[in-house]
């Protein structure tokens, strides 16, 4: 068999001296997730230009035995594109594969590599008067390979969808260095299985995505900001409801925060402001979105408001007036996700239950973390217009970080406990990574647990695509 340092000469003579870094000053940032919690060992992190060479350098590591971690912009929050401790597996970075294609305005499609960063796609659809709704934190940094491969979510994913939703056709490479393209721009295409679906949200284990075709939309011409108290997350649920039937589902954004949230953005995150005169136990920050300007639109949505008003599912608002103004509400939101770090450890869990059952979630995990731990502070917030809270857990004010952090697996199992009464997920649109995979067979259940084992042996025999992540 190849040694890996004969297999890492052909590779460099594939992809040139610039496509392959095996100095341990270069590999660092390849070699760290950005939250610390995963740190890895490589031979050699691999910069390939173009899909050719990405098929060409699996077909090495498949002939030498050698595991690949495929990486995109490297923002998991799970492990899932960093390499394990051993040093054994090279790290496949996308990042040169960073070429829009093609933009057809009249298909509303966009044709992109998946080294190309998020915000470059969201600018590159503007220009042309379309919209690509996929929003997220990390946008200037995630590139659409990795989001492809991690079904990522974001803030409109309630009117928009997932990643998968967002996605028509793809271009892959499989584990035998096989290329596939299936880079169709069609909307409907009944010819058998979707083969597309097995690779979003697969994060790397099946075939290394290196071209999409996205689906693009029209340009919104009017958009709404309100910020608005509400007395509980189950009111927050009954206001959801009504803004989408008053407006016929023009909600494009619907999250939830609570008031320590805010708290905590307040005390640490220079800018934030505190919108309305009162406080409030909990908040919505919501945006509705039209296709036309129109006074009528803006009307609904008032009497809309007033009407949860007299219902008693709000106690105060504030709409936006300028998009400056907007986005200042909106950083808020960005806000309580850098505040938390000030205030010591953060247990971090990524949930999905149905819509209808949120306010139960939220209520029954506060009192079951609580009885584990006393102290501590929940902060949840997040996208619960389609069902994902970010139900992070805050140390006990003068708790010891490193023994609260210690409790990760333990807390977050309580967490798990009530997830899985309610019919929820643990992954809402982080993925499972190294962080989750131990839970997938509890998750899954046996039959579904072989399926997924049974593809994964089918279309990666030898196991060397992104090993030990999702399936333990």
């Amino acid at each position: 068999m190849t040694t890996i340092a004969a297999a890492l000469d052909q590779i460099r003579a594939i992809v040139g001296p610039s496509g392959i870094l095996t100095d341990a000053a270069d590999m660092a940032p390849y070699l760290a997730e950005w939250r610390g919690r995963f740190k890895g060992n490589s031979p050699a992190v691999v910069r390939p230009a173009s899909t050719g060479e990405v098929a060409a350098v699996v077909k090495i590591c498949a002939d030498a035995g050698i595991p690949i971690v495929p990486q995109g912009g490297n923002t998991s929050l799970v492990g899932g594109s960093i390499p394990y401790e051993e040093g054994r597996e090279i790290v496949l970075s996308l990042s040169r594969m960073n070429r829009i294609r093609d933009i057809d305005t009249l298909n509303y499609t966009m044709t992109v590599e998946a080294g190309v960063v998020l915000t470059s796609i969201q600018e590159a659809a503007a220009d042309a008067d379309r919209l690509f709704p996929l929003s997220l934190g990390a946008e200037g940094t995630a590139q659409i390979g990795g989001l492809i491969s991690t079904n990522a979510g974001g803030i409109n994913v309630l009117r928009y969808g997932n990643t998968r939703d967002l996605v028509l056709g793809l271009e892959v490479v499989l584990a035998d260095g096989r290329v596939w393209d299936g880079m169709r721009r069609l909307r409907k295409n009944n010819t058998g299985y979707d083969l597309k679906n097995l690779f979003i949200g697969a994060e790397g284990t099946l075939g290394i995505v290196t071209a999409a075709v996205l689906k693009l939309f029209p340009r919104p011409r009017q958009s709404i900001t309100a910020f608005v108290a509400v007395p509980s997350p189950a009111a927050a649920i009954e206001l959801l409801a009504r803004l989408r039937a008053a407006s016929g589902d023009a909600v494009s954004a619907f999250e939830l925060m609570s008031r320590r949230c805010l708290d905590f953005a307040l005390r640490h995150v220079t800018g934030t402001i505190d919108p309305l005169s009162e406080p409030s136990p909990w908040y919505v920050l919501t945006e509705l979105t039209a296709g036309t300007q129109s006074d009528a639109f803006q009307e609904t949505v008032e009497t809309a408001l007033g009407e949860a008003f007299e219902a008693e599912l709000a106690t105060d608002a504030t709409l936006a007036q300028s998009d400056a103004q907007a986005k200042q509400l909106w950083f808020i939101r960005e806000a309580i996700v850098e505040a938390q770090k000030f205030e010591g450890g953060s247990i971090k869990n990524d949930v999905s239950i149905p819509v209808s059952r949120v306010a139960e979630f939220i209520e029954l995990a506060e009192a079951a973390v609580a009885q584990a731990c006393p102290g501590i502070r929940p902060t949840p917030f997040g996208h619960v217009g389609d069902g994902n809270i970010h139900f992070n857990l805050s140390q006990p004010e003068g708790a010891d970080t490193k023994a609260y952090l210690d409790r990760w697996d333990e807390i977050c199992h309580v967490v798990n406990e009530v997830i899985f009464k309610l019919d929820g997920s643990i992954s809402a649109e982080h993925g499972v990574g190294r962080f989750k995979k131990d839970e997938m067979p509890a998750i899954k259940g046996p039959v579904e647990f072989d399926m997924l084992r049974a593809i994964k042996a089918t279309l990666d025999p030898k196991g060397l695509l992104n090993p030990g992540k999702m399936l333990p």
